[in-house]
């Protein structure tokens, strides 16, 4: 049994690290799709359909993956249980932003020596561009919902990202709230990954804090306080 599943398990890391990055740029190629379907006005053809088009054919490339992935674990069902963060993002592929440590690692296993960045500055630049990449597909996404709906507060798109940075960072004004099922969903899941990200940044940045002064302290002279 494990001389069976031990070469896919071998493939399946190689599949992965060759995939990574350029399902990341199908991401961002998904993003754009779906942001031009969001905004652009009813009207403007062909522009709605290209990115249709391309909504479509990134999402596809998603599943593709996924599958391929799920053949060569051998792991059967348990697949979508321990790979749920794969499971969840080719349901809702505007979520791909939180693959963005992985994405990371596996440009890193393709240079060699040290990476750039130490561990709290990687740890800082993951949670940023996350948080900017999630906020903004947040932000398309409650549009999407809150737009037309009665009561909504969420008028244009402009009021969506204001409400996406509020949530984000936790601040929560109260001037944006979403008033639909869906609008409400997605703040929730918003909110958590804002405390997530958060907390990641501002525990990194205390303890590289902490490291530095300790740094400083270890260069004094004895009995120079």
């Amino acid at each position: 049994m494990s001389d069976r599943t031990a070469p896919d398990t071998g493939r399946l890391k190689e599949w992965e690290e060759r995939t990574e990055v350029p399902l990341f740029v199908a991401a961002l190629v998904f993003l754009a799709g779906y942001a031009v379907r969001v905004l652009a006005p009813l009207g403007s053809q062909p522009w709605r359909d290209i990115a249709l088009a391309l909504v479509a054919a990134t999402w596809l490339l998603f599943v593709v993956d996924y599958v391929v992935r799920f053949r060569l674990s051998g792991l059967g069902a348990r697949f979508v249980h321990t790979h749920w963060l794969d499971t969840v993002v080719v349901i809702l592929p505007l979520l791909r932003p939180l693959r963005m440590v992985k994405v990371y690692t596996a440009v890193q296993r393709r240079r060699a020596g040290r990476p750039r960045l130490g561990l709290y500055a990687r740890v800082m630049s993951y949670a940023g561009l996350t948080s900017g990449l999630l906020g903004f597909s947040a932000a398309l996404a409650v549009y999407h919902q809150e737009r037309g709906a009665p009561g909504s507060t969420i008028r244009t798109f402009g009021d969506a990202v204001w409400w996406a940075c509020e949530t984000l960072t936790t601040v929560g004004y109260g001037d944006a709230v979403p008033v639909t099922a869906g609008g409400r969903v997605i703040a929730a899941f918003l909110m958590a990954c804002g405390l997530a990200l958060l907390g990641a940044v501002t525990g990194s940045f205390s303890s590289w804090l902490v490291e530095l002064f300790q740094r400083e302290d270890e260069k004094k002279p004895p009995g120079s306080d």
